[in-house]
């Protein structure tokens, strides 16, 4: 039997890998020096996930085996905490990372693949596993002017948002001779009033056909993506939800937001169908 794994981290910097069906820890990962800001799973392998730190890198894990295969920090890495992180939706060698050095990274994991298979089969002490760093990222781009604090892949394009009251949807152009350099043409914007404070972050559905994201003033906003120009879904709002939405979540079919705010409420909000 397959059991279902919850996988969280916080300011201890430890991650911890939680066996859902009886609430028990199976695996607990050290290894940043800093407390962590976000956590995804690789959608084609959920094995993998890939976790965002303060201390400047993004560590990529194997959740079965405990190993730290790849850290993405270094020569080219960010300067600043790592806010969000991304793994592509299609492309299973590509992450993105952002952060408070005002940056969107873009990273290659192609040429060290093998290490990522050779995490499956280890069965030696996970501290023995060769871990490599990649230090270039094969694309950086500077689309905003602040932190950087929620980046999430829309296909190939990207949508990220800093402090300026909008998510931005770009495409990043890289330069095939000279990686990490190459152009960000923005394609467009979501408004988001009220959403000028950091560490604000956005979700998207299962088929990112939607965008929820709050603001600090309790409501959130929900954008359809795949439309030009935009179009807002809908715009969430209730008397007693006055606190800053520091993230939302949306179920698989966008039909359910979660939204978790900054007093400790967590807000559960169903589209209901319109009445006949």
């Amino acid at each position: 039997m397959v059991h279902p794994f919850v996988v969280a981290g916080g300011i201890n910097g430890i991650i911890r890998v939680i066996n859902a069906s009886n609430e028990e820890i199976h695996k607990s990962f050290v290894g940043h020096g800093d407390s962590i800001n976000e956590i995804r799973t690789q959608p084609l392998k959920p094995s993998l996930i890939v976790s965002a730190s303060k201390d400047e890198s993004v560590r990529l894990w194997n959740v079965h085996t405990g190993i730290c295969i790849l850290i993405f920090a270094g020569a080219g890495g960010h300067r600043n905490e790592v806010l969000s992180v991304d793994f592509h939706p299609s492309d299973i060698y590509r992450i993105a990372s952002c952060g408070m050095d005002n940056t969107v990274k873009i990273w290659s994991m192609k040429e060290f693949w093998t290490y990522v298979e050779k995490s499956f089969t280890w069965t030696d002490c996970p501290s023995k596993f060769p871990t490599k760093y990649v230090q270039f990222p094969v694309f950086i781009a500077s689309v905003h002017s602040n932190y950087v604090d929620c980046n999430r892949w829309l296909g190939d394009f990207m949508l990220s948002k800093s402090v300026d009251n909008e998510i931005v949807l770009w495409e990043p152009k890289m330069k095939e001779q000279s990686p990490g350099e190459g152009t960000a043409d923005i394609l467009q914007k979501y408004p988001v009033p009220e959403c000028d404070i950091w560490f604000i972050k956005f979700s998207c559905d299962f088929n990112y056909n939607a965008a929820a994201i709050g603001n600090r003033e309790g409501k959130i906003y929900v954008w359809e993506l795949q439309s030009s120009p935009p179009v807002l879904i809908a715009r969430l709002s209730h008397a007693q939800s006055k606190s800053p939405v520091r993230q939302t979540a949306m179920s698989f079919d966008g039909s359910t937001i979660l939204s978790c705010c900054e007093d400790g409420s967590i807000w559960r909000w169903d589209s209901t169908p319109p009445p006949s």
